[in-house]
């Protein structure tokens, strides 16, 4: 039976509640333990796959085909378990689950309100899995006190209060700001988070508290005497130079230790840091440096991009350098010439996207790395674009487009190289899509297989023939082109087993020309880089040389 651990966080949201769990996660796993963490976000939306990236960032894809928040991107990079459908929840699928239930009759006739019938579908969601690992970690998502997040306060309460004494604990991270005037950290917000967290029935066991400052013993006594937490279970979380230091930096501040006293587990397993320590040392002790040029459509904000940002950091740690990315807005070259933007770059990275805001970019930017011989590395609309650039500057289809743009404008412009993808196969089931079908969760999600040609450059990157990865896509470079680009030099490298979804292409003669339909970044992890990234990676290094 799982020992539950709930994280919550007060005064101000993006502490790091996320990468504060995934730390205690990996943490727990080097004394021996079984972890599995989950996120419980309070938003209406059933889950972030419709959500505009500025509006929520990425949205981060489990195999089993769910659409989760980035945060679980987090989870899987530090502990290596993958996420799964289960392991995400937010306020729009509780809801609409009860009123299923409802519709159905299954309530036989009673009036339904958030306490219990919502709680109730909360706690059922909690339960799942608990017999499965020694350790369950549950994150809240946004702050005490969120209106829209108490019936997830009020679920985690009952479901403490459900379980064997000692079998839950609570974790709350909050923010100690400090007053550069007087020269002071300022426990009071702390305070006053842990005070509207009681006033809801939640008592922390473990108190997290961001500082930009050294905690002073003193104020770790006053936090401890006026939130009610020994001080000892007072942990500092201060900024890092990299995430990936944060197990280490927990750890020297007793994090692990507090939480598994708070579990009366005395005396701990014994602790084996071997792997951070590695990873540490290949973050910290680069031996060169290599620049390479992300050209998408939401720079603006990063984390639209985290899990690709995090793979380049995990492919430079395998190569031992340090990667130095350049957010490029596609829009900017869209009607000018790429070079003036792209020249000086080791190698260029176009990722996903929806809609043709900023494709005419993403055609540049591929067409700049394959005349000039730069590495490049296409990822879902980034691979559609490069086989657009093929098929009009190469293969002279000069109208190919995709069917995406079309659908956009209402009106015909170009021949579908890329369409709409209106049925494939998944398992032993086949799936079947309309343009008219709602929008969320109506991709191809998931993991799927492609089978690589031998000989080929990524069959030699991933060391095998077939591979296992996760797509989230609706569209689809049409296979009936193969034989005409084939025919120019862009060899389709990857297919689905049944050879009718194009997966991989690459250019033979280039040093290091790659597009993949799929997400290769959500699989990497600092202790396991992902193969393409690691090999873009030593491309971009290989072409620094030469520059």
């Amino acid at each position: 039976m799982a020992r539950y651990i709930f994280i919550t966080g007060g005064v101000v949201s993006s502490l790091g509640k996320g990468l504060a769990s995934a730390a205690l996660g990996a943490l727990l796993q080097g004394r021996g333990y079984t972890v599995r963490l989950r996120k419980l976000d309070p938003y209406l939306n059933v889950d972030p796959g419709t959500m505009s990236p500025f509006e929520h960032g990425e949205v981060f894809v489990t195999d089993d085909g769910a659409e989760t928040d980035l945060d679980l991107g987090h989870y899987e990079r530090f502990t290596g378990v993958a996420a799964r459908n289960t392991d995400s929840i937010s306020s729009g699928r509780v809801y609409s689950t009860v009123l299923e239930k409802e519709r159905r009759g299954d309530y036989l006739g009673k009036t339904i309100q958030v306490i219990p019938h919502v709680t109730n579908e909360i706690k059922e969601f909690l339960h799942i899995g608990e017999n499965e690992v020694d350790f369950m970690l549950c994150e809240i998502g946004g702050t005490v006190g969120d209106i829209e997040g108490l019936p997830f306060f009020e679920a985690i309460r009952q479901f403490a209060q459900d379980k064997p004494r000692g079998e839950c604990i609570f974790m709350h991270l909050t923010l100690l700001p400090y007053l550069a005037a007087s020269g002071e950290l300022k426990t009071k917000p702390t305070q006053h988070s842990v005070k509207e967290l009681r006033s809801i029935g939640i008592a922390p066991d473990v108190l997290v508290c961001r500082s930009e400052q050294p905690i002073p013993e003193k104020e770790r006594e006053k936090i401890g005497l006026f939130c009610n937490v020994r001080k000892d279970k007072v942990i500092a979380a201060y900024d890092l130079k990299s995430i990936y230091e944060a197990p280490l930096a927990y750890h020297r501040e007793g994090l692990d230790t507090a939480v598994l006293d708070a579990f009366g587990i005395d005396p701990a397993p014994a602790l084996d840091l071997t792997r951070w320590v590695d990873v540490a040392d290949r973050a910290f002790n680069p031996e060169g440096e290599v620049k390479i040029a992300i050209v998408g459509k939401y720079t603006q904000l990063e984390d639209a991009y985290k899990s690709i940002a995090e793979a380049l950091v995990h492919g430079g740690m395998a190569n031992r350098v340090k990667v130095k990315i350049e957010w490029v807005d596609a829009e900017i070259f869209d009607t000018t010439d790429a070079a003036p933007y792209l020249e000086g770059f080791h190698a260029i990275l176009v990722p996903g996207g929806f809609g043709e805001r900023g494709t005419e970019g993403k055609i540049k930017a591929a067409e700049f790395a394959r005349t000039r011989k730069i590495p490049y590395l296409g990822i879902c609309l980034g691979m559609q674009m490069a086989v657009i650039e093929a098929a009009r500057n190469v293969a002279h289809l000069t109208d190919a487009g995709s069917e995406e743009f079309d659908q956009e404008s209402g009106e015909k412009r170009f021949t579908p190289v890329v369409y709409h993808l209106k049925e494939w196969v998944q398992g032993n089931h086949k799936i079947a899509r309309r343009l008219s079908d709602d929008k969320g969760g109506t991709m191809r999600l998931g993991a799927y297989t492609a089978t690589l040609k031998e000989g080929s450059k990524v069959a030699e990157v991933y060391g095998t023939t077939s591979i296992e990865e996760r797509h989230r896509h609706r569209y689809e470079v049409d296979v009936r082109y193969r034989e005409q680009l084939e025919a120019v030099g862009l060899q389709f490298s990857g297919m689905s087993p049944d050879g009718k979804l194009p997966e991989i292409v690459e250019w033979k003669d280039h040093p290091w020309f790659i597009g993949v339909q799929y997400h290769p970044e959500l699989k990497s992890k600092p202790f396991a880089p992902h193969p393409l990234f690691q090999g873009f990676v030593k491309a971009a290094k290989d072409n620094s040389r030469l520059v």
